[in-house]
């Protein structure tokens, strides 16, 4: 799922360790939360009707990303509030597909996150800390998005692009306070 307010940071901070998995095409957002990687390397026609049919039935709902976190690993990353809400749509996705685990089935328990940098990652001042991540992101958190649609994007060096977006249900409006 895309979060734009972050697109901007996430592209230039993949820029500055492998350009090549920046995107030219410009649906392609590269800040995003993964709800069900890796999929089919190849879906037909009616695998994306499903997903399609699957996800319109789900209401579009307000994220909010704050609180920079590392993963065992040293992953840097975000986790989206509220939580439950992507974590009820890998289950959907991977209960729908079950031949594809998330994360190929790597982690008992899957930790929905959107990916910030790798600690000890080179970078263009040295070796990246959790604490320069973290100061970096700063200014622009809380981030917040409105999930309204799962983008199904390629990944891939030289050629990373949006391959088809899936919208949400419209979640009812809400009420004034």
């Amino acid at each position: 799922m895309p979060v734009p307010a972050l697109d901007d940071w996430v592209r230039e901070r993949t820029r500055g360790h492998d350009p090549a998995w920046v995107s030219t095409d410009p649906g392609f957002v590269h800040a995003h939360v993964t709800v069900l990687g890796p999929w089919l390397p190849a879906p037909a026609e009616g695998d994306l009707e499903r997903v399609a049919e699957l996800l319109s039935a789900v209401p579009a709902f307000d994220a909010e990303l704050d609180d920079p976190a590392v993963f065992p690993e040293g992953m840097v990353h975000l986790r989206p509030e509220p939580v439950a809400a992507f974590a009820e749509l890998t289950e959907l996705l991977a209960g729908a597909y079950p031949q594809c685990p998330p994360y190929e089935g790597r982690y008992a328990d899957v930790v929905p996150h959107l990916s910030l940098d790798q600690v000890g990652a080179r970078g263009a001042a040295g070796p990246v800390t959790r604490e320069q991540v973290v100061a970096d992101v700063a200014p622009l958190l809380p981030a917040r998005a409105r999930v309204d649609r799962v983008d199904l994007q390629w990944w891939q060096a030289g050629g990373c692009r949006l391959l088809r977006s899936f919208p949400l249900a419209h979640a009812p409006a809400r009420a004034e306070a």
